[in-house]
């Protein structure tokens, strides 16, 4: 089998990629590059190809996709991570309170 053939994955590892991918170049990414993108992350979630063999029905891990949607702290101002900062400091502080 050729290098970047696709028939050992399931129909539901293609569409999940080509999600993936529409994502990246949503954003910006090359399309050759949101393609490895999305290959590699349905890779890392499946662990492969998964028409035949052993490791079929293992669960998936979707680390990867989970921190898709997040906003990176980087691209908070200091004001906005400042601020979360001081709110978590004040419900921990409230939290204590009610304990004791």
């Amino acid at each position: 089998m050729p290098v970047g053939d696709k028939r050992k994955y399931t129909d539901k590892q293609k569409r999940k990629a080509r999600h993936i991918e529409a994502g990246y170049e949503e954003r910006g990414v090359s399309e050759k590059e949101a393609e490895r993108r999305a290959w590699a992350t349905v890779n890392k979630e499946s662990g492969g190809g998964n028409k035949s063999g052993s490791g079929r029905n293992q669960p998936e891990r979707k680390t990867s996709s989970r921190r898709g949607g997040r906003i990176a702290a980087s691209k908070r101002t200091h004001a906005e991570r400042s601020a979360a900062a001081k709110k978590g400091w004040e419900t921990r502080r409230q939290r204590h309170a009610a304990q004791h």
